[in-house]
């Protein structure tokens, strides 16, 4: 695994170049720099708020978020799960460099490096990346990696984190990647018990009886900025919603389970894909809180002066919850990605493709949409050079500014990867993968997996089909081509573990275990 410059390295050769304030660099003196807002959703689909589209879900707040700003519609998470999203975001790179492709950051051994068994079960043509436990590789976020928040706050910076953070626990939590203050300094993929107090965290205290989690890092983050108005500061708010485990408010009239079980029936019965009443009071209660910190900048009288950005991890769960709910009205599915195929952890477009909206006053036309091709670690140098930062020169750095985009210039990205080297075919695209996104085109290469081990390969032109129903694998063979040699040519540059063809597979024994379909992608499931 490469490794970025070690941290204790890192000051004493800026301060040899001259950096006054950091080993970041220097923010220009002559203006005082920007604050900035990260919000970043768990689990909330592309399709799961109304300026992307959604007829069911309520999120006024969202919606006025982008009225002020650009809308990013084809954005990317660098992985269909949270913990390598969320580590790509905190150091720059893909989740390959950092180690991170599978999300098991709350594990409680700290492991780094990637493992290959030599076989697997008869049934299953490949083998896939696992580790002690199923950890399926790294579960942290090693400190050698030069975090934003790090360049933020040795550039002066206050920096604080709310809310979830799952790239690891102490010593790999955000008070030693770059934060001041971190609540509820808690490692865990989701809330400590439930979304509703009284919780369980261990450093921190258990709430008032009834009061919502996101209610309440929404108010400590208000907290925050009140007592750091003088700015810059840096704020992260990363929301425990929508992710399990899957509970609604119904005191609150604007969130209440409720409000939204009339027209969960309705939508259900006109056969509409999102009818969800539990997730749209989740999804409400997120937009609400979005909303309370808007509204306290504009009471502070520092909106003019605050970038907010608002993000998601991956895209929306299509599956039945496999934790109960709290209520006992019918749900059906968690959310749907429609038009875009599948969802969280699948390399479809539903599992990567997500939410992106930059309100960046007097840079950002208000209410404009960007068909811009960026992922996750793009935010890193964003958020820099957004607020006047220079990159530590050397910094290995994945991630590109999406500054000149944000301005409306002509800005070409380059190719997007996402490698998922993990999965069990509990549904389509999750399963060991690699895809790369350039232009209009996306080719998935599904490693060995036919009946002679060979890779299965699909081919979409995503501007004439969003949906990827339509494989044109064996009628573009020049782009199939070229395509193949870019996802070559990256995963030897990253260093990324490859699936490998098991040596013990056998079509019979998977016919055995799986019946004559074996060969429908659906059909096996291997351990995850």
């Amino acid at each position: 695994m490469k490794q970025q410059l070690p941290k204790n390295k890192l000051l004493p050769l800026a301060l040899a170049a001259g950096c006054a304030l950091s080993a970041a660099a220097v923010v220009a003196e002559e203006t005082r720099p920007p604050n900035i807002v990260f919000i970043m959703a768990d689990d909330l689909g592309w399709m799961d708020t109304g300026v992307y589209g959604s007829s069911f879900y309520q999120t006024p707040n969202i919606d006025r978020l982008a009225e002020r700003g650009m809308r990013f519609t084809e954005a990317y998470s660098a992985n269909p799960l949270c913990s390598p999203t969320r580590s790509s975001i905190l150091s720059g790179n893909y989740p390959t460099r950092v180690g991170m492709t599978g999300p098991w950051a709350h594990h409680g051994t700290a492991i780094f490096d990637h493992i290959m068994p030599a076989a697997a079960h008869p049934s299953d043509p490949f083998i896939q990346q696992a580790g002690p436990a199923g950890s399926g590789g790294g579960t942290r976020m090693d400190l050698p990696f030069y975090t934003y928040a790090e360049a933020l706050k040795d550039a002066g910076y206050r920096t604080a984190h709310f809310g979830k953070w799952h790239v690891g626990p102490y010593p790999y939590s955000a008070r030693e990647q770059g934060f001041d203050v971190d609540l509820p300094e808690w490692h865990g993929p989701g809330p400590a018990g439930a979304f509703i107090a009284p919780w369980a965290w261990r450093h921190w205290d258990a709430g008032e009886p009834g009061e919502h989690i996101e209610d309440r890092m929404a108010k400590e983050a208000i907290r925050f900025m009140q007592d750091n108005r003088e700015g810059p500061f840096l704020i992260n708010y990363w929301a425990f919603s929508v992710h399990s485990p899957y509970d609604s408010k119904r005191d609150v009239k604007a969130e209440k389970l409720d409000h939204f079980i009339p027209r969960a029936i309705e939508m259900a019965g006109a056969n509409y894909p999102q009818h969800n009443a539990v997730m749209g009071g989740m999804v409400a209660t997120f937009d609400k809180n979005v909303g309370r910190l808007m509204d306290a900048l504009d009471d502070l009288g520092i909106s003019d002066n605050t970038i907010i950005i608002l993000f998601s991890d991956n895209g929306g769960v299509i599956a039945e919850p496999r934790e109960s709910y709290n209520h006992p009205e019918p749900v059906g599915p968690i959310t749907s990605n429609h038009p875009l195929r599948s969802g969280k952890a699948s390399i479809y477009e539903g599992g990567v493709r997500v939410p992106f909206i930059v309100s960046w006053p007097g840079v950002t036309e208000p209410n404009s949409v960007s068909d811009q091709l960026t992922m996750s670690m793009d935010l890193y140098p964003t958020m820099l050079e957004m607020a006047g930062v220079e990159m530590f020169p050397g910094l290995p750095m994945d991630g590109v500014s999406l500054v000149p985009a944000l301005k409306g210039e002509p800005f070409d990205r380059g190719p997007l990867f996402v490698h998922f080297p993990h999965g069990g075919k509990l549904w389509e695209g999750f399963q060991p993968s690699t895809s790369v996104r350039e232009g209009d085109w996306k080719l998935i290469r599904f490693y060995h997996d036919t009946a002679d081990q060979s890779h299965r390969l699909e081919l979409y032109n995503l501007r004439e089909d969003i949906g990827e129903t339509n494989n044109l694998a064996a009628q573009q063979p020049d782009k199939l081509a070229h395509l193949s040699r870019l996802i070559d040519d990256w995963l030897i540059e990253t260093e990324a573990t490859v699936p490998r063809a098991n040596p013990n597979f056998s079509p019979a024994a998977a016919e055995s275990r799986w019946g004559d379909d074996w060969r429908n992608p659906m059909r096996y499931t291997s351990s995850f």
